[in-house]
């Protein structure tokens, strides 16, 4: 027998040639018109430039000498029609976060209607045993997608890359995601958020709260001050999202339990949220507006606690004492719970010391080799076996929030790698105060990190423009929830103390001192 045959035939004795062109007669013969359009498209794609041609160079514009701001615009909109389109792009993602909120509530309606007419058609069924019917609603599901914050960008960058495709072709979209955008700060984020937000640096963090509270008796004033002076700071090593985890549930735990009035509840929830965003800065690693910057910009460890860190401190300290002062009869007037621990809190035993220190030294080994995805993705990987090999020393970790903020930030420097030919003009035009103060305007309506990467992209950025917009970026990322990329995590964490849900005109009134102190920090002295 013919060697060569007998290698083609398995060892049941079916040829595979023969199989290969009957599966050839059968499926591509019938169907000409797949290669017709299948592989034109093959072939686009595997001649993607390496290098794609947006964002056009903004030396290439040749703009007309002496030209006001909207002259330069409209000319720079005509040279490279596409950016209008990719403006108008941006622009509906943040008119989107506007209506995350309403989404959601359009999601629980939905699902509260299915679930009705689920109890109408037959018995409830949860063979998963989840607590929930085993069958959802899809276009509930689906509104709640939409309803995401951290996802509103992702998903008009589905948007973006059809507009590419139409305009410029589909090879022009795999060049720019993956030859113009750089993804190091959000696969940072990602990994330095799950190892964070772990059972052993929670407690610990707690733990030092609790020591700094037993200075002042335990009393619910001290947890309020301590929480919301020492949270906020401790966001700048384990993160601005896990500082506000752990802020949120202290102070649900040790302060909103206690029924404090609306006005209380309001400038405390308030004065957290513009403590958390300035809390991140005394480091380059742990706030979402930083990190957009610090590569770009070099600005290390020492720059942001030299630059920013001392005027962060000063600043918490002066909003959350003058808070207290205000409101230091009723905190004096709380009294602490005396209902018993949750059920399992006491028995549980506490981390080990040195499972604590491995944690600590993931954080260490992270923050280090930030600039290199390859290296933090593979220690994510090899915390999370040692995760599993301490099980019982640890609680699950959640990798839902850190992705969605990842992913978040990921579709913003899709998005933001396109704007800059009407930032740069824009913000080259502005002095120090009014760069400040529209920052501070800016932040209140789009996510801090939005206004500090497109600050990033501006050419010949001074040093004192670089520092006043992240300044106030940070300062107003306490007006609303879409401020600042923790507080929608603070605000689902504490909602339950404020009957009817939390009032985005209440929030904003009362972050409007610490926000007016912080920007006198941030400003006076330089």
């Amino acid at each position: 027998m013919d060697p060569g045959r007998e290698r083609g035939k398995t060892t049941a004795g079916v040829d595979l040639g023969a199989q290969r062109r009957s599966v050839n007669a059968i499926v591509v013969r019938p169907l000409p018109f797949l290669s017709a359009l299948l592989i034109p498209g093959i072939a686009q794609v595997s001649a993607a430039p390496a290098v794609s041609s947006l964002p056009r160079p903004l030396d290439s514009y040749g703009d007309p000498a002496g030209a006001d701001l909207w002259t330069l615009l409209v000319h720079r909109a005509q040279a490279e029609p596409f950016n209008a389109v990719a403006l108008a792009i941006f622009a509906g993602a943040i008119l989107h976060t506007f209506f995350t909120a309403k989404i959601r509530h359009w999601a629980h309606v939905v699902e509260e209607r299915h679930a009705a007419a689920r109890r109408t058609q037959r018995p409830r069924e949860d063979h998963d045993a989840d607590g929930q019917p085993d069958e959802v609603s899809f276009a509930g599901q689906i509104l709640h997608f939409l309803g995401e914050v951290e996802a509103v960008f992702g998903l008009w960058v589905l948007v973006l890359a059809a507009a590419i495709t139409w305009f410029k072709g589909w090879p022009e979209v795999i060049g720019y995601v993956s030859g113009k955008v750089s993804y190091v700060e959000p696969v940072f984020v990602v990994v330095i958020m799950a190892l964070a937000a772990t059972r052993p640096v929670l407690d610990l963090a707690e733990r030092c709260l609790r020591a700094v509270a037993a200075l002042g008796h335990g009393t619910p004033a001290a947890w309020w001050l301590s929480i919301l002076i020492l949270a906020p700071l401790l966001g700048s090593f384990i993160t601005e999202p896990a500082a506000m985890t752990i802020g949120a549930l202290l102070l649900g735990r040790q302060f909103y339990a206690l029924h404090p009035s609306p006005r209380l509840a309001y400038a405390t929830l308030g004065l957290l949220f513009v403590n958390i965003s300035v809390g991140g800065t005394l480091t380059h690693f742990a706030a979402p507006p930083v990190i957009m910057v610090a590569g770009p910009w070099k600005w290390d460890l020492w720059f942001m606690f030299s630059h920013f860190g001392v005027r962060a401190i000063i600043g918490v300290v002066l909003s959350t004492v003058l808070y207290y002062l205000v409101f230091r009869r009723e905190l004096g007037a709380l009294r602490a719970p005396t209902t018993p621990p949750e059920e399992g809190a006491a028995t549980r035993p506490p981390v080990p010391g040195w499972i604590t220190g491995v944690h600590l030294a993931f954080l260490a080994f992270t923050v280090w080799h930030a600039h290199y995805p390859v290296m933090c993705v593979g220690a994510l990987l090899f915390f999370l076996a040692f995760v599993q090999a301490t099980a019982h020393h640890q609680t699950p970790v959640d990798l839902r929030p850190p992705v969605l903020v990842g992913f978040f930030l990921a579709g913003l420097v899709v998005h933001g790698g396109l704007q800059s030919w009407w930032i740069e003009p824009v913000l080259t035009r502005l002095g120090e105060m009014p760069l400040f103060f529209g920052a501070v305007t800016l932040t209140a309506f789009n996510d801090n990190a939005a206004i500090t990467y497109l600050a990033s992209l501006v050419p010949g950025f001074t040093d004192e423009l670089k520092f006043v917009v992240v300044a106030g970026a940070v300062t107003g990322g306490g007006l609303t929830v879409i401020a600042n990329a923790p507080n929608p995590a603070g605000q689902a964490i504490l909602s339950r103390y404020f009957p009817g849900g939390i009032s985005p005109l209440a929030l904003a009134l009362a972050a409007l001192a610490p926000t007016a102190i912080m920007s006198a920090c941030f400003l006076i002295g330089r």
